[in-house]
């Protein structure tokens, strides 16, 4: 099995090696028609750009006549999806790359590991701690004791939130009154007044960030200044990216904290069919990650890119072909 946190030009060795035999298995695929393999895909709320996902992928399976059944599932994302890896309960999932190593490791919400394999590290999620832009909150530290609606349980969300407002300091008598929402339903509580800020992980933008953005003035604030603290404890999963100037009405970019997203899978879906829905996912990528973030550009090179989350035999395989 490839590692995809091996060095640059190791893992690109051991890509180029064997992709004859890839091509030559590949080539006997078209003798007599095989039953289509049926993968449960979990992937998030419905609504939601994990969803979303899910849907357009299961589309574009059924269109491209491929030997794949693809069937969406709703989810609380990315822990949820795991357990459901780990379960026998879904075949496909999405994960933010932060809860799937915890997941490899056995860290945290997960007291054991689970053998979770990557297919493709999709898109980078951005953090957003949205505030009202009337309002008196300009820094993270000062949501001490306010209501923040901070992920819906089980999600990816839950998960960087809770480590950004210990990396912030707000525990103990300076924690905030976490509640644990959907992403639309955050949305509705910070409109009408129920919390006082919202925390998200998602692409940018997000579209019910953007609605909101045309109902209310926004305050997006900057979270950059958290990412060492957030390395030093876990490692390079997190990383500094930005929100750009013009994403919902910004006139300044905005720093914050990255997430990387894996497409995974249990190892035992057959080598074949990861084979066969990956040349689809990336075929179709475009149309596929237009319903989840604008901008995002997914190719071989960045996909391998899954840390401590070993990559499927069949991903390996789907990726010594195309380098090869």
């Amino acid at each position: 099995m490839i590692r995809a946190d091996a060095p640059t030009a190791t893992r690109r060795s051991l890509l180029a090696a064997g992709g004859g035999a890839v091509a030559a298995l590949l080539a006997g695929c078209g003798g007599e028609a095989e039953p289509a393999t049926r993968l449960r895909f979990a992937t998030g709320a419905v609504g939601g750009p994990y969803n979303a996902f899910g849907r357009a992928l299961a589309r574009a399976a059924e269109a491209g006549a491929r030997r794949l059944e693809v069937v969406p599932l709703a989810t609380a994302a990315s822990v949820d999806n795991l357990r459901r890896l780990d379960g026998g309960s879904a075949e496909l999932a999405l994960t933010m790359a932060d809860a799937a190593e915890d997941a490899v490791l056995g860290r945290e919400l997960f007291p054991r590991r689970v053998a979770v394999t990557a297919l493709a590290r999709v898109y980078v999620n951005h953090t957003h701690v949205v505030v009202p832009a009337l309002g008196p909150v300009r820094a993270l530290g000062q949501l001490a004791g306010r209501p923040v609606a901070a992920g819906a349980s089980g999600s990816g969300a839950q998960v960087v939130a809770e480590r950004l407002l210990r990396a912030a300091g707000l525990t103990g008598s300076r924690a905030v009154r976490a509640r644990r929402m959907e992403a639309a339903e955050s949305a509705v509580a910070l409109r009408d007044g129920e919390v006082d800020a919202l925390i998200w992980s998602g692409g940018v933008p997000t579209p019910l960030l953007a609605d909101l953005a045309r109902e209310m003035p926004l305050r997006f604030l900057a979270l950059d200044g958290h990412v060492a603290r957030l390395r030093a404890a876990y490692g390079p999963v997190y990383s500094a990216v930005t929100i750009p100037a013009g994403a919902y009405g910004l006139r300044e970019p905005v720093g914050t904290i990255g997430v990387s997203n894996y497409l995974a899978a249990r190892a035992d879906v057959p080598e074949g069919a990861v084979r066969e829905l990956l040349a689809l996912v990336f075929d179709r990528r475009r149309v596929l990650l237009a319903e989840v973030t604008a901008g995002a550009r997914l190719e071989p090179r960045f996909a391998i890119s899954t840390g401590s989350v070993p990559l499927h035999p069949g991903a390996a395989a789907y990726y010594r072909s195309v380098f090869g």
